[in-house]
């Protein structure tokens, strides 16, 4: 064998391990999520997939805002209104929200709803209780308990891509990202310790 072939087989043999590295580090490593976004969840397939509320969208605006864009979130962004807490937390860096959906506020009777959302000191007790004042990683949900603004503790389990928040809320869309927060959106709404 010449110099030149063997030049030639060196270079072929190097050029397929380059190849043939990343393919298998590729199988080795976690699949990525569908949409690339690293959010997991059933209900992250009703996230608009272009425009303000999409994830693309929410990542650009501060937490309040980004939630006001995304329509299954639009309870929600009346109460922070009514409890005038959307300068607070478009304000707040690096926080977590642990967010009711629509359907969550629609498992409370119409008329505890409305004291309650009449009622600016419960309102913004309960939720302030759904802001942790640090960002919570998806990896920090296993068994996780953290303080809220409110003051009190809310706890996290579960794996891979199935979690609850204090034993009974379940995270049905997790870790969107918006310019100051991470965004969990849970099935029912928290209440505070008494």
């Amino acid at each position: 064998m010449t110099t030149a072939h063997r030049t030639i087989r060196t270079a072929a043999a190097a050029a397929a391990a380059a190849v043939a590295i990343p393919v298998s580090l590729g199988l080795l490593a976690p699949a990525a999520h569908a949409d690339g976004s690293g959010t997991f969840g059933p209900a992250c397939s009703s996230v608009p997939k272009e425009g303000s509320g999409s994830l693309a969208g929410m990542a650009k605006d501060p937490v309040a805002t980004a939630a006001s864009n995304n329509p299954a979130l639009s309870t929600l962004v009346t109460a922070v209104k009514k409890a005038g807490l959307v300068d607070t937390l478009n304000n707040a860096k690096d926080i977590t929200v642990f967010a009711p959906t629509n359907d969550a506020f629609n498992k409370i009777p119409k008329a505890d709803l409305a004291k309650v959302l009449a009622n600016k000191d419960q309102l913004t007790k309960i939720l302030t209780y759904h802001v942790v004042g640090e960002k919570v990683a998806p990896g920090e949900l296993s068994n996780g308990s953290f303080k809220t603004l409110e003051g009190s503790k809310l706890t996290t389990k579960g794996s891979g891509e199935s979690y609850k928040v204090n034993g009974t809320a379940k995270i049905v869309c997790g870790n969107v990202k918006t310019a100051n927060a991470t965004v969990y959106l849970i099935d029912s709404v928290l209440m505070p310790p008494k």
